[in-house]
């Protein structure tokens, strides 16, 4: 039976007496690759606040792995091993593509000595299997701030995977993207699945169709419903609250 790499356990927040998140549940295993669907407002983005600390549960337990994390500082949960990417990359601008990888493989939250200092062999070998999966191969010496949109969301999830992140929470990582950047960011999340334990939350349902495993689907700030892409089709509750007749295209 596969570990549970993220439970989480009746996670509540409040604000002013509104539940935003409301007693959410979900185990999500070892290397399982998890979509989280619902209408804005559902509490999605809220969840992934809740998981990564950068919002305070008022109820409930988030555990990593067997570790609890529940309501920990950012920065401390981020060296448990989550690792998440934002709507607006986090990258260094300035940098060379290279010099932000390089800077994320280091320990040292200095950057000027991450810059002074070559990498152990084995971080090397790490980004040089970031630089294949991503193909940033022929932009390594390009800065950050000259890349296209999709370039740039996929140096920051290179970012995170060099980090060697355990839990990765992507937050609508198709956002404004091209349909050839989805498509190849649809490739470079799959290859990623049974490496990395992902969380994704997504409205692009053609790209969750390319990409799930298991879907979670909120409402109003609960677990409406769970389960394969098949299964969330057909149920009627799903269907009326958010996906309506047509299904996922």
């Amino acid at each position: 039976m596969a570990e549970s790499a993220l439970t989480i356990d009746g996670i509540t927040v409040s604000f002013d007496g509104f539940k935003a998140v409301d007693g959410v549940s979900m185990v999500i295993e070892d290397g399982e690759l998890r979509v989280l669907i619902g209408a804005n407002g559902a509490g999605k983005t809220t969840l992934m606040d809740l998981i990564s600390g950068k919002t305070k549960s008022t109820d409930g337990t988030v555990y990593l792995f067997d570790e609890d994390i529940t309501n920990k500082q950012e920065f401390e949960i981020a060296r448990a091993g989550i690792g998440r990417k934002f709507q607006i990359p986090s990258v260094f601008r300035d940098l060379t593509v290279r010099e932000n990888l390089s800077v994320a493989a280091t320990p040292s939250p200095n950057v000027s000595r991450n810059l002074g200092f070559g990498l152990p062999a084995d971080a090397r070998d790490k980004l040089g299997e970031i630089i294949e999966l991503t193909a940033l191969g022929d932009v390594l010496s390009k800065r950050a701030g000259d890349l296209s949109h999709g370039q740039v969301q996929w140096l920051e999830l290179g970012m995170i995977i060099v980090q060697n992140a355990r839990v990765i929470l992507l937050d609508e990582p198709t956002a404004g993207m091209t349909q050839g950047e989805t498509r190849k960011t649809s490739e470079i999340i799959n290859r990623l699945k049974g490496q990395h334990t992902i969380l994704v939350v997504e409205h692009d349902m053609s790209f969750v169709r390319e990409i799930a495993e298991k879907i979670t689907v909120m409402h109003l700030g609960k677990v409406l419903a769970e389960g394969p892409i098949a299964d969330i089709e057909a149920n009627a509750a799903v269907r009326a609250a958010y996906l309506g007749k047509g299904g996922i295209h």
